[in-house]
């Protein structure tokens, strides 16, 4: 049995993310810890961040709305107790969220975001730092899902040879065993007429974890086309590596992830070290 979070902030009841943590729950039992956390003010937005590089854009934040908080965590139980699945709550933390999020990760075995709603009153700009801050700070993996999507049949590996994007690969397979069993490409991304990395050793790893897993390649060149590859390989969840750190050499980079969340409304798996 798996301890998985899954976080809602003070505004939004995520259904995407509850949708994704039920769906697992069906397939293999759970233990859910419901975080809501508070609605944070700039200055606070500030403190969680460490200070934010580049231009700052203000937003007018409302402070705390505790009776939204207290419907979503009665919201939260009612769910849990209908699709009967065991749960904790942990609401009303303090106000530096990225530091609960860390904290709260450090004792679970995955973690899900909504990438769509995860305080985007803060407005676009801001919200991706804050996301992004969020999974560099968490302490087990995460899985980001948007709002309306369909819960994946395929599995597709982003893979370019680093110990990242492997480590993001075994994380997967040891987490989520239940999914391995579903349609499976590795996606290499290389430049023109070099090969695989390592394409012994990543095809004997992936064979020992997944069922119907197929390898193909694309270079850099063709990364255009990657989002319509994506659109014809059904619905699928999209594994990586660390998010905009040294992300998977320069296909799978941070604006490149950005764009695959806002425009296919799938559900990514991201583990880094």
């Amino acid at each position: 049995m798996k301890k998985v979070i899954v976080v809602f902030d003070g505004h939004h009841f995520s259904e995407g993310a509850f949708a994704f943590v039920r769906r697992l729950n069906e397939k293999a039992p759970i233990v859910v810890t419901g975080v809501f956390l508070p609605v944070v003010d700039y200055a606070e937005l500030l403190y969680s961040l460490g200070g934010l590089s580049g231009p700052i854009y203000y937003t007018d934040i409302a402070y705390e709305d505790t009776g939204i908080v207290l419907e979503n965590i009665r919201r939260f139980k009612s769910e849990c107790e209908k699709y009967g699945i065991k749960y904790h709550l942990h609401p009303d933390l303090d106000r530096h969220v990225i530091s609960e999020v860390k904290d709260e990760s450090r004792f679970a075995d995955l973690l899900v975001l909504s990438s769509e709603l995860f305080y985007e009153n803060l407005g676009k700009d801001t919200q991706e730092d804050y996301i992004e801050n969020a999974l560099h700070k968490a302490e087990c993996p995460v899985v980001l899902v948007p709002e309306h999507y369909h819960f994946p049949n395929n599995v597709i590996l982003a893979y370019d040879g680093s110990e990242s994007s492997v480590f993001a690969i075994k994380q997967f397979a040891y987490l989520l065993p239940e999914l391995t069993s579903l349609k499976t490409v590795l996606v290499s991304a290389t430049t023109t007429n070099k090969p695989v990395p390592e394409e012994g050793y990543i095809k004997e790893l992936t064979a020992c974890h997944f069922k119907d897993i197929s390898i193909s390649k694309l270079e850099l060149e063709q990364k255009k086309f990657f989002n319509t590859w994506l659109a014809d390989n059904g619905h699928s969840i999209l594994v990586t590596g660390a998010y905009g750190r040294t992300m998977l050499s320069e296909f799978f980079k941070k604006s490149f992830i950005t764009e695959v969340i806002q425009d296919h409304k799938l559900p990514i798996f991201i583990a880094h070290k």
